[in-house]
């Protein structure tokens, strides 16, 4: 399924914008997804989880789509479903991920933390960590990650209530760092709705979160520290909030979702934006643009290979015949 595509990639200077057309190689590994969300990888199977409740397993091309049994039923709000996905560091032995879904209770919705294990031809919930989130239609948030400690990072978005996000009682627009036993800490306040985490390979954390009206977010993240939503937005500074290192501005929307490091440079899957953003967190610069697969949800990294998926079925996006699509970009 090789094919050469002709990409549209923007070169960014300090203001000026050149723009450029390179050939570059892609490969459809799988396509016909089901808004799938998380990319994961073990050996030469991948792993990525669909909003409607499966996981999609995917080798040689070949996609099955496993169901999850959860012990409640997912929730219909808008940008809800089976979200973060990740499968633990002891997967070849215990066949256990970590899951991040929303769920309906009472007329409410909330989120909620689990390990689901992988049984025979299914995945099944086995443990919940951490429960009854609140959260509204939007911004669930969702991503799930494990870092260079060995710890699960989640990323919890405001609910659609932007205080949330600045108080200590709330989960809401927080990132949190979580053990095994379910206990945890908050490691970072003042987010909106953060969707991508990324350790660069000297084993600094970097998030990306949507913007309340543009204004969407890279942010460099230490223990402890306040990001600043709702008081501060975009390039705004206030003494013990931090500023992000890069911005999409007053005039652009990107909506961030997964992101990680490939090669030396942060790659952003952007929904409204339809691109891949290729940065440089030294220079606090975006690079280049990649367009031409519609929206794109997340994206990962083999070292050799840059992996995406789109996100065309998720009701806002213009899906063909065969979206949604797992691609291999080689550079």
């Amino acid at each position: 399924m090789k094919r050469l595509l002709f990409l549209s990639l923007i070169l960014f200077g300090c203001s000026d914008r050149i723009g450029s057309t390179e050939e570059v190689i892609t490969e459809k590994v799988a396509t016909n997804l089901n808004t799938p969300w998380s990319i994961n990888r073990h050996e030469d199977t991948f792993y990525i989880s669909e909003r409607v409740g499966t996981i999609a397993k995917i080798n040689n091309g070949e996609v099955e789509h496993v169901n999850v049994e959860l012990s409640d039923d997912l929730s219909r709000a808008s940008e809800a479903g089976l979200l973060g996905f990740v499968l633990k560091d002891n997967f070849k032995d215990s066949q256990e991920a970590y899951a991040y879904y929303t769920y309906d209770q009472n007329g409410e919705a909330f989120n909620r933390v689990v390990t689901i294990k992988k049984e025979n031809d299914g995945w099944y919930e086995t443990t919940i960590h951490l429960d009854a989130i609140p959260t509204g239609n939007i911004h669930h948030g969702g991503r799930l990650e494990i870092g260079p400690d060995g710890l699960l990072y989640v990323t919890i978005g405001d609910a659609g209530n932007p205080d949330y996000a600045q108080d200590a009682n709330s989960l809401n627009g927080k990132i949190l760092r979580m053990n095994e036993d379910g206990s945890f800490d908050i490691f970072s306040s003042g987010h909106r709705n953060p969707q991508g985490l990324a350790w660069d390979e000297d084993g600094i954390l970097y998030e990306a979160e949507h913007g309340q009206s543009a204004n969407d977010e890279i942010n460099r993240i230490e223990h402890g520290n306040n990001y600043g939503y709702p008081i501060i937005q975009g390039t705004e500074q206030k003494e013990g909030l931090e500023t992000p290192i890069i911005t999409s501005g007053d005039n652009e929307t990107w909506a961030p979702s997964g992101i990680t490091f490939h090669k030396g440079k942060l790659y952003v899957a952007t929904l409204r934006g339809e691109a891949i953003k290729v940065m440089n967190v030294s220079t606090g610069k975006v690079e280049r643009t990649i367009t031409g697969f519609g929206r794109v949800r997340d994206v990962y990294s083999d070292g050799q290979s840059l992996y995406f998926i789109t996100n065309n079925t998720d009701g806002r996006g213009k899906p063909s015949n065969e979206d949604d699509v797992l691609y291999r970009l080689n550079e």
